[in-house]
This record gives structure tokens, C-alpha cells and sequence, in this order.
């Protein structure tokens, strides 16, 4: 090899080796993710999905809470399945941070408003907003048959 050759061989290996360092040093994009918060009140919004199913919880919209939640209420609408029903502490962006379950305190087998009662541990979960998600237990998995309700809550 020439030595012209040679230094083009270098060159081209120089300029590599820069374009190589250059991408690797470059960080990773993070995902924004936007919450919407009232800015009148600082809260996001009161709830969301299968809200008239609802008829009552021990969890207030844009509560604070942390550690062992213990929690109680009412739904109405066959979100049970052999008295269970799904608890699920969502983030922002609706991905499962936390999954649960709570436990029918009526009979379960009726169209009637349902009592339930359960706790869920959210230690180490991400602080800041969240939600509380009662979910059916829906037996067949089918998504059209999917019911939830969202209840923003702040993890502290």
C-alpha cells in the first residue's frame, strides 16, 4: 500500500471512530408525557371512563395517598367476576404500575350496586399524579367487554 493510500486508510478509520463517539454520547430521547392539569386548582381531572357506574369510594379524586391503601366502595354494572374485581394503580399515561384486586362485601351476582373492599401497596411506586383504575374482572378477556373508571389520585 502507497503511502497515500495509508493516509487515506487513516483518515477514513479517524472520521469513523468520531461519527461512533458522536452517536453513542448522544442521550436518549425521553418520552414526554403531557398531564393534564386544571391550572386553576393544580388537580387533573375529576374522573374518567365508566364514571356513572360509580356509586361510591373511600378515595377521593386528586387525593393524596401513599404506602398501604386501604380502600372500600360501591359499583354498580357486573364488574365482578367470583367476587373479585380488578384494582389497578395506572400512571398518567394509562400503563400499570400496580396491579390488584378487591373483594366483592355484598353478593356479587346481581345488577345491583355492589359493595367491595381491598388495599393496595404503592411503595416505590413513582411519585406524582396517578390513577386509581377499578377495572372488571372480565372473565372472557375480550376487549369490548373491558369497563373502567378512573379516579386521578397524587402518589406521595
Amino acid at each position: 500500500m502507497t503511502k497515500f493510500g495509508k493516509i487515506i486508510l487513516f483518515l477514513v478509520v479517524l472520521v469513523l471512530l468520531a461519527v461512533a463517539v458522536f452517536f453513542l454520547q448522544k442521550e436518549p430521547k425521553e418520552e414526554i408525557v403531557e398531564v393534564p392539569i386544571d391550572i386553576s386548582t393544580g388537580t387533573m381531572p375529576a374522573m374518567e371512563g365508566n364514571v356513572n357506574d360509580l356509586v361510591s369510594l373511600s378515595i377521593d379524586p386528586n387525593s393524596t395517598v401513599s404506602g398501604v391503601v386501604s380502600f372500600e366502595g360501591s359499583v354498580k354494572g357486573g364488574y365482578f367476576f367470583e367476587g373479585n374485581i380488578q384494582i389497578n394503580i395506572l400512571a398518567v399515561d394509562q400503563s400499570i404500575l400496580k396491579a390488584g384486586y378487591a373483594n366483592a362485601k355484598t353478593d356479587w351476582m346481581t345488577a345491583e350496586p355492589v359493595e367491595f373492599q381491598g388495599s393496595i401497596d404503592l411503595t416505590g411506586l413513582p411519585v406524582g399524579p396517578a390513577y386509581f383504575e377499578i377495572h372488571n374482572d372480565n372473565a372472557s378477556g375480550l376487549p369490548e367487554n373491558d369497563k373502567s373508571i378512573l379516579i386521578p389520585i397524587m402518589i406521595e
